[in-house]
């Protein structure tokens, strides 16, 4: 029998390409978001491949509903085996053109959507003592930048819940797998459908990869599940930079932070985004950047590759203490 997985934001973008994913290794997929075509439209891959689909159009912020759907996933699908919290919502202004609504909404789906899908898989898989939640977090989970402080904030909330409930886990002796894995910028419809207030169109910061990267990194810790792991080298570097030296970050990103997120092609600051209903149209896990994505990345971090990093930089830092020390005769 197919192992069940569930999939939140899975209508468009990395969401979609991670249905897709799941679908070609033969699973049994359901899927949330809240267009319901655009469920549609993925749910019909999944039969393709020849696995059962459960579209169920879902608001993530919604607390009851995401319970209400994992309830309808075990009685249709069966257990699940796999949650993957994908769903996020996003705004490109500064905190000064914010509304208090805005803040609250976005983080409502991008910081408790996350939460809402943890405890919901939890309450099916605490009782058989099995099942893996993937949480999909972002080098600006450790690192944020400018005009997306409600992105930044949520995914770095996301990874402080994360990791108080995974010491929870371990304490009661529960055998559920906890991950995360973060993501450098991608390809996807994100920046076209988010709210902008910025008067010109969003673009991700180069280099920029395909949704499908992220897709295949999620299914690998699916099924070889690490505490997390860190996809492409720009997330490597902006989380390394982001620990070492975070004042002339600071300064780095004041200047070129806005600029790198934004193109020179002009938008109305009046269009309403995606932020409180779903833009229409027929979106799929690609955005508008095909001609620069990069379909494949070869630096993947997970927990021991981290550890390794972070114990060269030590030993680096001490040689060159050391060396100093010889030059100033101490």
């Amino acid at each position: 029998m197919a192992q069940v997985v569930c999939i939140t934001g899975a209508g468009a973008g990395v969401g979609r390409a991670t249905v897709a994913e799941f679908a070609r290794n033969g699973w049994d997929v359901a899927l949330l978001s809240r267009d319901p075509g655009r469920l549609e439209e993925a749910a019909a891959e999944v039969r393709r491949h020849g696995g059962r689909a459960l579209p169920i159009p879902t608001d993530v912020a919604d607390a009851e509903a995401v319970f209400a759907a994992a309830d309808r996933i075990e009685a249709e699908l069966g257990p699940i085996d796999v949650w993957i919290n994908v769903a996020m919502a996003t705004v490109f202004a500064p905190v000064d053109k914010l509304t208090p609504e805005e803040v609250a909404r976005g983080t409502a789906v991008t910081y408790l959507g996350q939460v809402h899908g943890m405890m919901a898989a939890l309450r099916h898989m605490r009782p058989r003592n099995r099942g893996t939640i993937v949480n999909v977090g972002s080098a600006l989970a450790y690192r944020s930048v400018p005009l997306q402080s409600i992105y930044c904030g949520a995914k770095f909330a996301v990874r402080g819940f994360t990791d108080s409930l995974r010491s929870e886990l371990l304490h009661d002796r529960i055998n559920v797998n906890l991950c995360m894995v973060h993501l450098p910028a991608m390809n996807t419809p994100q920046f076209d459908w988010a709210l902008n207030k910025m008067g010109h169109k969003a673009q991700p910061v180069p280099p920029v990869f395909q949704p499908e990267v992220a897709a295949r990194e999620i299914h690998w810790a699916a099924l070889h599940p690490r505490r997390q792991t860190w996809v492409g080298w720009p997330t490597v570097k902006a989380i390394v930079a982001g620990r070492l030296m975070p004042g002339l970050v600071d300064r780095y990103l004041a200047s070129a932070g806005y600029s790198g997120q934004l193109t020179s092609e002009t938008v109305p600051t009046t269009q309403s985004g995606n932020l409180f209903q779903p833009v229409p149209g027929h979106f799929g896990a690609h955005g508008r950047f095909d001609s620069v994505a990069r379909p494949r990345s070869w630096e993947v971090f997970t927990s021991h590759h981290r550890t390794a990093l972070w114990a060269t930089l030590g030993i680096a830092a001490l040689f060159g203490l050391h060396q100093l020390a010889k030059r100033l005769d101490i």
